[in-house]
């Protein structure tokens, strides 16, 4: 059966997108996680992935054409469909590519109508009703989000560019600003609760003016009737949550503490640590105000907090048997998912090989007496397989596999680009910020750009377009004292290298015996699109790279 894709909201403050690419057009199969187009919206130019295996029958706007947030934007099912109903049915958003009037202008204002009246409409659309709030699609990948917390309460009043609540993706946890003014009616979870994209989020409008009842039955009529059921807790989770909330400052949500951007950053320059303040902003937010106000106790530190502090509390003895259930977090949800499909879709294989970095640590310290930005291991290491990637394109590959599952018809997609996925760990899970174009920038520029891209995520700040994209991963846990280890392939990848710590050891030398640094690293390969002496050849030339570091600089 056909599906219908409306004009994802990409951003936090989008209201229309403009198409800056195609790359399917109609009649093209379609395979679910492949790109259909590139979205330029208000913040950035963002990729959207087909949410379904079929043909595209039906694209809403060429290229350069403009649309509102939930318009037509494709139409994907099985070749030869009728699908004449569909575009019908969303005429008002299929028949304008540059629209100068948002749709809800174009709509009757059935919200508005006296109590009762509005409800009696048998296809009362609520998503082109101007007090309606839906769920976001806030990343490429998002397909439901969680609430974290509400800023608002029924009955207080909203304002534009307040923040209404914090949701929780599978890559992030965003804010969600109001879109207008009004008093917030209706919301339609309560936290912890999950609620699909495009589903009915609140209400915002006039109390006594908006028929709440209608359109709450209007949304409970479609895929939102499944939504309580779906988020709803059972006893012991709510037991689970009512003990971490008494565990938190009152200025926490889920474990993370509600501030605003810039008393984030004047907390940083000041070294104030926010999980000592209280909030005086909406719902309990931390301010600039409250940071210029704080006080530290005597005896306390706002610097770095000392081991005994930041140490979790040790297990303590039980006399009974006892167990507590965690929910997973949409973010470890989606990694569980990818990486259990890519584990055991992919047949992997690994390739260990051993480097010395003596010439790398002599390099490395004399770049970082000229160089504006601190380089790091990490950032040789991405130039050296950025490199090694334009010699071997075998290994810049992923593996698309046919709609039917039928071998025959798979085929291995060659990128022309070299983005770069560095592995991040936070408090969630991990995300993969990616270095784009990552052969054409310098070690200063790849320094500066990783250490950004490191801080977003650890921050839950990245866009989209900044953890999507990657044709090659790498995960590095040298720092942490790892040896060596194997890495479970990041998809669309067809590798991903791990990189363990550099360490002394003794070797034979000319004159006897001394000392010389290695590291080992381990290449994931996709077997389907990766051999054996393709990744080994790729791995000679980055050890070359790395034990000659200067060729890097040529």
């Amino acid at each position: 059966m056909a599906e219908v894709i409306l004009m994802p909201r990409l951003s936090d403050t989008m209201t229309e997108g403009v198409i800056a690419a195609w790359h399917k057009k109609v009649g093209d199969t379609v395979k679910k996680g492949e790109l259909l187009a590139e979205i330029e919206t208000d913040k950035a130019t963002m990729e959207l992935e087909s949410y379904k295996d079929g043909t595209l029958l039906h694209i809403g706007t060429d290229k350069g054409g403009k649309l509102q947030v939930d318009d037509l934007l494709a139409i994907v099912g099985t070749a030869g469909e009728d699908i004449s109903s569909l575009i019908k049915g969303n005429s008002a958003e299929a028949t304008s590519t540059k629209k100068e009037e948002p749709k809800k202008d174009k709509q009757p204002e059935t919200s508005n109508l006296p109590a009762g009246q509005a409800g009696q409409q048998s296809a009362l659309d609520i998503s082109k009703l101007d007090e309606v709030v839906l769920m976001p699609r806030l990343s490429d990948t998002m397909e439901a989000g969680v609430i974290a917390s509400w800023n608002k309460n029924v009955g207080d009043t909203v304002n534009k560019g307040d923040v209404l609540a914090e949701i929780e993706t599978d890559k992030a946890t965003m804010e969600l600003e109001s879109y207008k003014n009004g008093t917030l009616l209706y919301i339609g979870a309560q936290k912890g609760e999950k609620v699909p994209v495009n589903a009915l989020l609140c209400i915002i409008g006039e109390k006594g003016k908006v028929d709440v009842d209608s359109i709450v039955a209007a949304a409970k009529s479609g895929t939102i009737s499944q939504i309580n059921q779906e988020g709803k807790k059972t006893e012991s989770d709510a037991g689970v949550e009512s003990v971490t909330a008494s565990t938190q400052a009152t200025n926490s949500s889920n474990g993370r503490v509600k501030a605003s951007p810039l008393a984030k950053k004047v907390a940083k320059e000041k070294g104030v640590d926010l999980k000592f303040l209280h909030g005086t902003g909406d719902g309990g937010r931390i301010i600039k105000a409250d940071i210029d106000k704080y006080t530290p106790a005597a005896g306390s530190s706002t610097g770095s907090p000392d081991l005994k502090t930041s140490m979790p509390s040790a297990f303590t003895g039980n006399t009974e048997e006892g167990f507590t259930d965690i929910p997973n977090s949409q973010m470890r949800g989606t990694i569980a998912k990818r990486l259990a499909e890519s584990k055991f879709s992919a047949p992997h294989f690994y390739l260990t090989m051993e480097i010395n970095m003596d010439n790398t640590i002599s390099a490395r310290a004399q770049l970082n007496e000229v160089s504006p930005v601190k380089i790091s291991f990490n950032d040789m290491i991405v130039k050296a397989v950025a490199l090694s990637l334009r010699q071997h394109p075998a290994v810049n590959a992923s593996w698309m596999p046919a709609r039917t599952g039928s071998y025959g018809n798979d085929k291995i997609r060659r990128w022309h680009h070299i983005h770069i996925g560095v592995a991040v760990a936070i408090e969630d899970g991990l995300i993969v910020p990616v270095i784009r174009f990552a052969d054409q920038k310098t070690l200063p520029q790849i320094a500066a750009e990783s250490k950004e891209l490191s801080g977003k995520a650890r921050n839950k700040k990245l866009q989209p377009s900044e953890f999507t994209g990657n044709t090659f991963t790498i995960s590095n846990l040298g720092m942490m004292d790892i040896d060596e280890f194997t890495a479970i392939i990041n998809p669309p990848d067809s590798c991903i290298m791990a990189v363990g710590k550099i360490k002394e050891v003794v070797v034979k030398k000319a004159d006897g015996f001394g000392i010389s640094n290695v590291m080992k690293i381990t290449m994931s390969c996709d077997h389907r699109s990766v051999d054996g002496a393709t990744g080994a050849g790729f791995l000679q030339t980055f050890k070359k790279y790395l034990e000659n570091p200067v060729m890097m600089l040529l």
